[in-house]
Protein backbone atom coordinates (compact mmCIF):
# COMPACT_ATOMS: atom_id res chain seq x y z
CA UNK A 1 0.00 0.00 0.00
CA UNK A 2 1.28 3.81 -0.71
CA UNK A 3 2.23 5.44 1.89
CA UNK A 4 0.31 9.15 1.59
CA UNK A 5 2.91 11.91 2.12
CA UNK A 6 1.47 13.72 5.08
CA UNK A 7 1.10 17.77 5.29
CA UNK A 8 3.76 19.33 7.66
CA UNK A 9 1.95 22.90 7.77
CA UNK A 10 0.61 25.88 5.72
CA UNK A 11 1.97 28.96 5.43
CA UNK A 12 0.82 32.20 4.17
CA UNK A 13 2.71 34.28 1.85
CA UNK A 14 3.94 37.50 2.70
CA UNK A 15 2.85 40.81 2.05
CA UNK A 16 3.54 41.92 -1.22
CA UNK A 17 6.24 44.27 -2.24
CA UNK A 18 8.20 45.78 -5.57
CA UNK A 19 11.23 44.77 -6.85
CA UNK A 20 12.48 46.95 -8.90
CA UNK A 21 9.82 48.87 -10.78
CA UNK A 22 8.30 45.82 -12.82
CA UNK A 23 7.40 42.99 -10.45
CA UNK A 24 5.02 43.23 -7.68
CA UNK A 25 5.79 39.84 -5.39
CA UNK A 26 4.87 37.92 -2.37
CA UNK A 27 7.12 35.76 -0.97
CA UNK A 28 6.85 32.37 0.16
CA UNK A 29 9.63 31.42 1.31
CA UNK A 30 12.66 32.13 2.88
CA UNK A 31 12.15 35.51 3.69
CA UNK A 32 8.07 35.14 4.32
CA UNK A 33 8.19 31.64 6.29
CA UNK A 34 11.77 31.51 7.51
CA UNK A 35 10.47 28.20 9.59
CA UNK A 36 10.36 26.21 6.24
CA UNK A 37 14.22 26.51 6.01
CA UNK A 38 15.91 23.43 5.13
CA UNK A 39 12.06 21.70 4.47
CA UNK A 40 12.00 22.70 0.89
CA UNK A 41 15.82 22.03 -0.13
CA UNK A 42 16.66 22.03 -3.30
CA UNK A 43 14.94 25.29 -3.56
CA UNK A 44 15.84 28.45 -1.89
CA UNK A 45 13.59 30.82 -2.60
CA UNK A 46 10.12 31.61 -4.31
CA UNK A 47 8.30 34.83 -5.06
CA UNK A 48 4.88 35.15 -6.52
CA UNK A 49 3.93 37.74 -8.74
CA UNK A 50 -0.05 37.96 -8.62
CA UNK A 51 -1.86 39.29 -11.42
CA UNK A 52 -0.97 42.87 -11.62
CA UNK A 53 -1.48 45.36 -13.82
CA UNK A 54 0.56 48.15 -15.31
CA UNK A 55 0.06 51.22 -17.33
CA UNK A 56 1.48 51.82 -20.54
CA UNK A 57 5.23 53.28 -20.40
CA UNK A 58 8.04 54.57 -22.50
CA UNK A 59 10.66 53.32 -20.55
CA UNK A 60 10.90 49.41 -19.91
CA UNK A 61 10.03 48.82 -16.18
CA UNK A 62 11.84 46.04 -14.58
CA UNK A 63 14.86 44.71 -12.54
CA UNK A 64 18.94 46.38 -13.69
CA UNK A 65 21.78 44.90 -13.89
CA UNK A 66 22.55 42.58 -11.09
CA UNK A 67 25.09 39.67 -10.34
CA UNK A 68 24.11 36.19 -9.18
CA UNK A 69 26.18 32.77 -8.00
CA UNK A 70 25.84 29.64 -6.35
CA UNK A 71 22.22 28.62 -7.87
CA UNK A 72 19.64 28.43 -10.76
CA UNK A 73 16.75 31.14 -11.37
CA UNK A 74 13.41 29.78 -12.58
CA UNK A 75 11.14 32.25 -14.27
CA UNK A 76 7.61 31.06 -15.35
CA UNK A 77 5.51 33.94 -17.19
CA UNK A 78 1.49 33.01 -16.85
CA UNK A 79 0.30 37.05 -18.15
CA UNK A 80 2.62 39.30 -19.77
CA UNK A 81 5.58 39.01 -21.33
CA UNK A 82 9.71 39.86 -20.12
CA UNK A 83 12.89 40.41 -21.58
CA UNK A 84 16.28 39.03 -20.66
CA UNK A 85 19.60 39.36 -21.29
CA UNK A 86 22.81 38.24 -19.54
CA UNK A 87 26.43 38.49 -19.46
CA UNK A 88 27.21 35.32 -21.12
CA UNK A 89 25.45 36.83 -24.11
CA UNK A 90 22.43 34.94 -23.88
CA UNK A 91 18.88 37.11 -24.50
CA UNK A 92 15.23 36.10 -25.27
CA UNK A 93 11.61 36.70 -24.56
CA UNK A 94 9.20 35.35 -22.08
CA UNK A 95 5.64 35.10 -22.97
CA UNK A 96 2.55 33.55 -21.08
CA UNK A 97 3.68 29.30 -20.67
CA UNK A 98 7.32 30.27 -20.96
CA UNK A 99 9.74 29.26 -18.75
CA UNK A 100 13.41 30.63 -18.54
CA UNK A 101 16.19 28.33 -16.73
CA UNK A 102 19.14 29.96 -16.20
CA UNK A 103 22.01 28.57 -14.17
CA UNK A 104 24.04 31.45 -12.54
CA UNK A 105 26.70 28.48 -11.22
CA UNK A 106 30.51 30.54 -11.32
CA UNK A 107 28.21 34.17 -11.84
CA UNK A 108 26.47 35.68 -14.10
CA UNK A 109 25.04 39.26 -14.25
CA UNK A 110 21.76 40.06 -16.33
CA UNK A 111 18.67 42.01 -15.90
CA UNK A 112 14.76 41.66 -16.26
CA UNK A 113 12.28 43.91 -17.37
CA UNK A 114 9.05 43.99 -19.15
CA UNK A 115 8.96 43.13 -22.66
CA UNK A 116 9.11 46.06 -25.42
CA UNK A 117 5.58 45.60 -26.76
CA UNK A 118 4.16 44.75 -23.36
CA UNK A 119 5.82 48.08 -22.28
CA UNK A 120 4.11 50.21 -24.59
CA UNK A 121 0.20 48.69 -24.71
CA UNK A 122 0.57 47.65 -20.76
CA UNK A 123 -0.93 45.08 -19.42
CA UNK A 124 -1.30 42.26 -16.96
CA UNK A 125 1.78 40.67 -15.38
CA UNK A 126 2.00 37.22 -13.73
CA UNK A 127 4.88 35.34 -13.01
CA UNK A 128 6.79 33.30 -10.55
CA UNK A 129 10.69 33.66 -9.95
CA UNK A 130 12.21 30.44 -8.46
CA UNK A 131 15.40 29.57 -6.94
CA UNK A 132 17.05 26.59 -6.76
CA UNK A 133 20.18 25.69 -4.74
CA UNK A 134 23.49 24.09 -6.45
CA UNK A 135 25.29 21.11 -5.07
CA UNK A 136 29.23 22.48 -3.93
CA UNK A 137 30.25 20.29 -6.25
CA UNK A 138 28.42 22.03 -9.31
CA UNK A 139 28.18 25.78 -8.11
CA UNK A 140 31.66 27.06 -9.79
CA UNK A 141 30.35 25.48 -13.07
CA UNK A 142 30.08 27.54 -16.19
CA UNK A 143 26.45 29.28 -16.37
CA UNK A 144 24.16 27.97 -18.68
CA UNK A 145 20.75 29.10 -19.92
CA UNK A 146 17.24 26.97 -20.68
CA UNK A 147 14.85 28.62 -22.56
CA UNK A 148 11.71 26.03 -22.84
CA UNK A 149 9.13 27.57 -24.98
CA UNK A 150 5.53 27.22 -23.87
CA UNK A 151 4.71 24.39 -26.75
CA UNK A 152 7.89 22.61 -26.00
CA UNK A 153 7.07 21.74 -22.55
CA UNK A 154 5.14 18.30 -21.84
CA UNK A 155 1.32 19.06 -20.75
CA UNK A 156 -0.63 15.58 -19.34
CA UNK A 157 -4.38 16.70 -20.47
CA UNK A 158 -7.91 15.79 -18.48
CA UNK A 159 -11.25 15.48 -20.02
CA UNK A 160 -12.58 18.48 -17.83
CA UNK A 161 -9.62 21.23 -19.24
CA UNK A 162 -7.38 20.27 -16.37
CA UNK A 163 -4.14 19.82 -16.90
CA UNK A 164 -0.21 19.24 -15.46
CA UNK A 165 2.38 20.73 -17.52
CA UNK A 166 5.91 18.93 -16.42
CA UNK A 167 8.62 21.60 -16.38
CA UNK A 168 11.18 18.72 -14.93
CA UNK A 169 11.07 15.64 -13.37
CA UNK A 170 8.34 13.21 -14.65
CA UNK A 171 4.58 13.14 -14.40
CA UNK A 172 2.57 9.90 -15.24
CA UNK A 173 5.57 8.56 -17.01
CA UNK A 174 5.78 11.93 -19.22
CA UNK A 175 9.59 13.43 -18.49
CA UNK A 176 9.47 16.98 -17.94
CA UNK A 177 11.74 19.81 -20.12
CA UNK A 178 14.58 21.25 -18.07
CA UNK A 179 17.90 19.58 -17.39
CA UNK A 180 18.57 19.93 -13.89
CA UNK A 181 21.69 19.19 -11.61
CA UNK A 182 19.77 17.31 -8.91
CA UNK A 183 16.80 14.70 -8.69
CA UNK A 184 13.88 17.07 -9.00
CA UNK A 185 10.21 17.23 -9.78
CA UNK A 186 8.78 20.72 -10.93
CA UNK A 187 4.95 20.95 -11.82
CA UNK A 188 3.08 23.78 -13.27
CA UNK A 189 -1.08 22.29 -12.41
CA UNK A 190 -3.93 24.07 -13.78
CA UNK A 191 -7.64 22.64 -11.80
CA UNK A 192 -10.77 23.29 -12.66
CA UNK A 193 -12.92 22.62 -9.35
CA UNK A 194 -13.90 19.79 -8.47
CA UNK A 195 -11.25 17.79 -10.03
CA UNK A 196 -8.90 15.36 -7.88
CA UNK A 197 -5.65 13.84 -8.97
CA UNK A 198 -2.92 11.86 -7.32
CA UNK A 199 0.65 12.72 -7.75
CA UNK A 200 3.51 10.14 -6.80
CA UNK A 201 6.07 11.46 -5.16
CA UNK A 202 9.62 9.93 -4.10
CA UNK A 203 9.77 9.29 -0.65
CA UNK A 204 12.58 10.96 1.10
CA UNK A 205 11.89 13.91 -0.87
CA UNK A 206 11.22 17.02 0.23
CA UNK A 207 7.88 18.80 -1.49
CA UNK A 208 6.01 21.92 -1.52
CA UNK A 209 2.79 22.95 -3.04
CA UNK A 210 2.25 26.31 -3.73
CA UNK A 211 -1.25 27.45 -4.40
CA UNK A 212 -1.61 30.65 -6.42
CA UNK A 213 -4.78 31.03 -6.62
CA UNK A 214 -8.20 29.30 -5.84
CA UNK A 215 -8.68 26.51 -2.86
CA UNK A 216 -7.73 22.76 -2.83
CA UNK A 217 -7.77 19.93 -0.64
CA UNK A 218 -5.00 18.14 0.26
CA UNK A 219 -5.11 14.34 1.92
CA UNK A 220 -8.74 14.87 2.70
CA UNK A 221 -6.72 16.82 6.20
CA UNK A 222 -5.76 20.65 4.64
CA UNK A 223 -7.10 23.43 3.07
CA UNK A 224 -4.84 25.76 1.25
CA UNK A 225 -5.95 28.95 -0.23
CA UNK A 226 -4.28 31.39 -2.53
CA UNK A 227 -0.66 32.46 -2.28
CA UNK A 228 -0.43 29.96 0.60
CA UNK A 229 2.29 27.19 0.45
CA UNK A 230 1.46 23.33 1.97
CA UNK A 231 4.87 21.91 3.23
CA UNK A 232 4.85 18.09 3.61
CA UNK A 233 6.88 15.35 5.88
CA UNK A 234 9.88 13.71 3.93
CA UNK A 235 8.27 10.19 4.45
CA UNK A 236 5.47 9.10 1.73
CA UNK A 237 4.52 8.82 -1.67
CA UNK A 238 1.30 9.32 -2.38
CA UNK A 239 -0.47 13.27 -2.24
CA UNK A 240 -4.16 13.69 -3.20
CA UNK A 241 -5.24 17.15 -4.19
CA UNK A 242 -8.84 18.08 -4.81
CA UNK A 243 -10.03 21.53 -6.45
CA UNK A 244 -12.73 23.20 -4.33
CA UNK A 245 -12.44 26.04 -6.89
CA UNK A 246 -11.07 26.65 -10.07
CA UNK A 247 -6.90 26.49 -8.92
CA UNK A 248 -3.44 27.38 -10.11
CA UNK A 249 -0.60 24.95 -8.15
CA UNK A 250 2.64 24.86 -8.73
CA UNK A 251 4.48 21.10 -7.04
CA UNK A 252 8.12 21.61 -6.26
CA UNK A 253 9.65 18.11 -4.83
CA UNK A 254 13.23 17.63 -4.74
CA UNK A 255 16.09 15.46 -3.40
CA UNK A 256 17.55 17.59 -0.31
CA UNK A 257 21.11 18.87 -0.50
CA UNK A 258 22.74 18.28 2.73
CA UNK A 259 25.17 20.89 2.82
CA UNK A 260 25.68 23.77 4.83
CA UNK A 261 24.02 27.05 2.86
CA UNK A 262 25.06 30.46 3.52
CA UNK A 263 23.20 33.28 1.63
CA UNK A 264 23.90 37.08 0.87
CA UNK A 265 21.80 39.14 -1.70
CA UNK A 266 22.04 36.92 -4.81
CA UNK A 267 24.83 35.02 -3.65
CA UNK A 268 23.81 31.20 -2.53
CA UNK A 269 26.81 29.59 -1.29
CA UNK A 270 27.94 27.25 1.18
CA UNK A 271 30.41 29.41 3.46
CA UNK A 272 30.79 32.84 4.20
CA UNK A 273 34.01 33.11 2.82
CA UNK A 274 32.91 32.31 -0.36
CA UNK A 275 30.62 35.10 -0.74
CA UNK A 276 32.97 37.63 0.15
CA UNK A 277 34.76 35.50 -2.97
CA UNK A 278 31.59 36.22 -5.26
CA UNK A 279 31.69 40.02 -3.76
CA UNK A 280 34.86 40.48 -4.76
CA UNK A 281 34.54 38.44 -8.26
CA UNK A 282 31.30 40.93 -9.40
CA UNK A 283 33.27 44.15 -8.28
CA UNK A 284 36.25 43.06 -10.51
CA UNK A 285 34.22 42.39 -13.02
CA UNK A 286 34.86 38.56 -13.16
CA UNK A 287 31.03 37.59 -13.96
CA UNK A 288 30.95 40.13 -16.94
CA UNK A 289 28.95 42.97 -17.81
CA UNK A 290 26.11 43.72 -20.12
CA UNK A 291 26.76 46.42 -23.03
Amino acid sequence: MTAIKKVAHVYKGAAAHMVGDGFKVQNLFPNGNRMIGKQLSPFFLLDYAAPSYFPPSDKPRGVEEHPHRGFETVTIAYQGALQHRDSGGNAGRIGPGDVQWMTAASGVVHEEKHDETFTKTGGTLEMVQLWVNLPRAHKMDKPRYQSLLNENIPVVRYEDGSYVRVIAGEFEGQPGAAKTFTPLNLFDIQLKAGKTIQLQLPDGYNTGLVVMKGKVNINGSHDANGVEIAVFEQAGEQITITALEDASLLLLNGEPIRESIFAYGPFVMNTKEEIITAIDDFNNGKMGRLN
